[in-house]
């Protein structure tokens, strides 16, 4: 926790918003989405899906194959308090919806469903993307499929796997994902494992987005690693969230974002 806090103090003071961006693409990006601020149909939507889970008292096993928790002590947690305390929060599912919305992606990757609340956010946010989501714990997904069937969300293929098992098992320059969500393993070794296995998928329209950069010290280390990285053009921190994108036609340029 302290190692956040350091963080995020470093964070606030070198970041800044829309007035101190000079690249076209950046700013639209910031003026047209991040900071919309206007009622959306779909919010209401996410806000249901989140209370369901909220209001459901029931207790799982879950199966963690990632970097741990750093909430809970034993596998079994109630339904009602992953929700609370490990899933994506209520303003960053808005934004999340805003960035698919404003993207509109056609075909999306998470990695990571847990409960799907960022799932429910990339579905809405474009309802005729095709859209692939991985999780390792078969109970959390069994859940997670359940809401998808409730909230009528139809486009989504919900898939039981180890995260690595399933991006090496395919020749990955056939898929043409263009927003990939990592939000898997918050590990450094795995978060670089699955950045290299996917790098055969870009294009140049390609988004990335790389949940708890500032986790710890070693996710820090593997945001510094991708975003300098010779085929990555354009980065954006915004603490929780490293963007990255791969336009051949723009300058190398990193920006810290407050949203």
């Amino acid at each position: 926790m302290l190692f956040q806090i350091k963080s995020y103090i470093k964070f606030l003071w070198h970041s800044k918003n829309e007035h101190a961006v000079h690249s076209p693409f950046v700013f639209s990006l910031l003026t047209k989405c991040f900071y919309d601020n206007k009622p959306k149909p779909e919010y209401e939507v996410l806000k249901e899906y989140r209370n369901s889970l909220l209001q459901n008292k029931n207790t799982i096993e879950v199966t963690d194959f990632g970097a741990g928790s750093r909430v809970f002590k034993s596998n079994a947690r109630q339904i009602a308090q992953i929700a609370k305390t490990a899933g994506i929060s209520a303003k960053r599912a808005q934004l999340l919806y805003r960035i698919i919305n404003y993207f509109q992606p056609e075909t999306i990757l998470e990695i990571g469903t847990s409960l799907g609340l960022a799932t429910s956010a990339l579905s809405l946010g474009n309802p005729q993307a095709s859209i692939t989501t991985l999780e390792g714990c078969p109970n959390t997904m069994a859940i997670a499929k359940n809401q998808f069937k409730q909230f009528g969300l139809n486009s989504i293929n919900s898939v039981v796997t180890k995260f690595n098992n399933y991006l090496g098992d395919f020749q990955l320059s056939a898929f043409d994902f263009r927003l990939i969500y990592f939000d898997g393993n918050h590990s450094k070794k795995a978060t670089l494992e699955y950045f290299e296995l996917l790098l055969p998928t870009i294009t140049n329209e390609t988004v990335w987005i790389f949940d708890d950069i500032h986790w710890s010290a070693e996710m820090e280390e593997a945001w510094e690693i991708i975003m300098n990285h010779q085929k990555v053009t354009v980065s954006i921190d915004t603490f929780q969230w490293g963007l990255v994108f791969f336009r051949y036609e723009q300058p190398k340029q990193h920006f810290i974002i407050r949203t």
